[in-house]
């Protein structure tokens, strides 16, 4: 009996065999397929189920054309010929949505969320939390996804958001190509992460 209910399939799709991709084929990524990652995802867990991450998704060659020079060098070419390029960022005023979703969250709307600051630091954080859910959401669609914090945050924000929302990571989508991938690079044992107390 395996310790994990999820199977070893499902395992290997969302984790063991998963990997950040680089480059794409020309299969498009439709919009069904966005809105049943966005249907699975947006149950993740956050502090006091908030919701602070928005996304914007680069379809257009005009929008990847504005896009395209605020990336890295090394990022360039692979969010170019992506078929969507998700740009995640972090709505500052997400509070004000708070009301809508629950009722009785007034009160800890005012007590934690008031001061600017706050709302920062708490929509970066559980905006970056729902990230790493997208991530996942998009390998369970079947497809490839490829994260990346190279690029000018204040030119994203400036060119696709506003004051009020922070990018977080720009995300390629597509279907991997033969050459997608680089050799895994290693990761840290149980006993170099866990302590038990």
């Amino acid at each position: 009996m395996s310790p994990l209910a999820l199977d070893p399939a499902a395992q290997d799709l969302l984790f063991r065999e998963a990997r950040t991709a680089n480059s794409f084929t020309d299969e498009p990524v439709t919009d069904e397929q966005i809105q049943a990652i966005h249907d699975l995802v947006k149950w993740a867990p956050t502090a006091f189920n908030q919701q602070p991450l928005r996304v914007v998704l680069v379809r257009s060659p005009e929008a990847r054309e504005r896009l395209a020079p605020l990336m890295a060098d090394g990022n360039r070419a692979k969010t170019v010929s992506a078929p969507v390029i998700a740009i995640l960022a972090a709505d500052y005023e997400f509070h004000e949505e708070l009301p809508a979703q629950f009722p009785a969250v007034p009160q800890v709307k005012d007590m934690f969320f008031s001061e600017r600051p706050v709302r920062e630091a708490s929509a970066t954080l559980n905006g970056t939390l729902q990230a790493a859910y997208f991530l996942i959401g998009v390998r369970a669609a079947g497809l490839a996804a490829g994260p990346m914090t190279g690029y000018d945050a204040d030119g994203v924000q400036k060119e696709f958001l506003d004051a009020d929302h922070r990018p977080i990571a720009i995300v390629n989508i597509g279907h991997p190509a033969e050459d997608a991938y680089r050799p895994r690079s290693p990761r840290m044992s149980f006993e170099d992460v866990y302590q038990t107390v």
